[in-house]
């Protein structure tokens, strides 16, 4: 019995893999099968971003259902032969105004479009025309987020080690964990959902404020992202991807993963002018660095930085203390947060999030049974982060051995 059910479960979990990777090849195509997909954009009553994709591939009809494995192998081989469609023109019409594109070599097309007019709403995703006029005409509606008028802040979240655990890149292991629902192999970081609904809620419950995320991975992991999101009731928002994501809006540039995500922040600060910004990431991947950064060059303009800790190496310990201090110098202040309760606690402190939000998030860390930080994140000196950070013996701070919260720089309110 217990063998049959566990042949079950692999084979539930081999299928859901199986119609996540057939799913983008389910579209409506033109002739010749032509397929016209967008992400998901961002931007302001003023102007718009997008990115999409056109290719072609073969116009096999998939009619079987979610449980049809036959169907779902004919879809992904449909997918992997797929071909992009480079030179090609993408109209797009958008707040009264309309830009054309052409796709590049891998049949990418990239939308900056100068917004006309915008009736007023308090809706935040609102649809954009889209077609393609040659080879073949093809349509598709793509959604754009514009802040409310009544947000408070932007979040610019990493995905990779800050949402999620390491994996991301690698497509099939990253499907197999995330349809794989054991405690062992747990996907997102426990109690990040909830963290990230207060997040985008804000202390009212209803801000509905921008969440950008921001990640290393390719375009090719878009669905699975998507997906991830979903089943985790995490609040999607734009992704934007560090290797194919031009700051210039145009191309893709061929430059390191840390200064094309400065450049971005940079970008996303200049387009959100008027608000208050929270970064997050982790401390292996250069976004402490990049944070800091951040702060120094646009003084007044971060309320907090928040740091997931995923090393204990005593080097870094030091040098997150070199980028703490500047950080707390400029105005703001940095957390390194052992665990999701943390930052929960210091953003309801400063008001970026609701009082009852960080109770939510201990109760969603304790539901998926992991341990979260009971005591609270201690406020420490600039001088005394070290020993703070790696307990004043060196020996990692105590709590059992537990990596230790940390809050560097002191409390602001917006």
């Amino acid at each position: 019995m217990g063998s049959r059910g566990t042949l079950r479960k692999w084979k539930r979990a081999a299928t859901r893999i199986l119609d996540l990777a057939a799913r983008p090849v389910r579209t409506a195509h033109g002739k010749r099968g032509i397929v016209l997909q967008p992400y998901r954009g961002y931007g302001s009553r003023e102007e718009v971003f997008l990115i999409g994709r056109a290719f072609r591939q073969s116009r096999t009809e998939h009619g079987g259902g979610e449980d049809d494995l036959a169907g779902h192998l004919r879809d992904i081989g449909r997918r992997i032969v797929r071909r992009s469609v480079a030179g090609a023109t993408v109209r797009a019409r958008f707040g009264g105004a309309e830009q054309r594109a052409v796709t590049d070599r891998d049949g990418y097309f990239r939308i900056h479009l100068k917004v006309r007019e915008l009736a007023p709403s308090d809706d935040c995703w609102h649809d954009m025309d889209l077609e393609l006029e040659q080879p073949d005409p093809v349509t598709a509606t793509a959604q754009v987020f514009i802040p409310p008028r009544h947000c408070r802040h932007v979040v610019i979240s990493d995905i990779d080690d800050t949402v999620m655990f390491t994996g991301v890149a690698g497509k099939l292991k990253m499907m197999w964990r995330l349809f794989v629902q054991d405690a062992e192999n747990r996907v997102a970081f426990p109690g990040v959902a909830e963290l990230y609904r207060a997040m985008h809620a804000g202390p009212s419950g209803r801000e509905s404020n921008p969440m950008l995320y921001v990640s290393r991975a390719p375009w090719g992991i878009y669905d699975v992202l998507d997906e991830f999101f979903r089943m985790h009731n995490i609040p999607v928002g734009p992704m934007l991807f560090l290797r194919e994501w031009g700051v210039t809006w145009k191309s893709p540039l061929p430059r390191k993963a840390e200064d094309h995500k400065r450049e971005l922040i940079g970008n996303m600060l200049a387009l959100y002018k008027d608000l208050p910004f929270v970064l997050i990431g982790d401390s292996g991947q250069h976004d402490p660095e990049v944070y800091r950064q951040i702060v120094d060059e646009y003084p007044g303009r971060v309320t907090a930085v928040y740091i997931r800790n995923v090393s204990r190496d005593e080097t870094r310990i030091r040098e997150i203390e070199d980028l703490a201090k500047a950080v707390t110098a400029a105005g703001s202040g940095m957390v390194l947060a052992a665990d999701s309760l943390a930052i929960a606690d210091h953003a309801a402190e400063l008001g970026l999030i609701d009082r009852q939000a960080p109770a939510r998030v201990s109760a969603e860390i304790d539901a998926e049974g992991a341990t979260a930080s009971k005591r609270p994140a201690r406020k420490v000196a600039r001088r005394d982060l070290r020993d703070a950070v790696m307990g004043s013996d060196g020996s990692g701070g105590g709590n059992g051995g537990d990596a230790p919260n940390v809050v560097v720089g002191t409390d602001r309110r917006d």
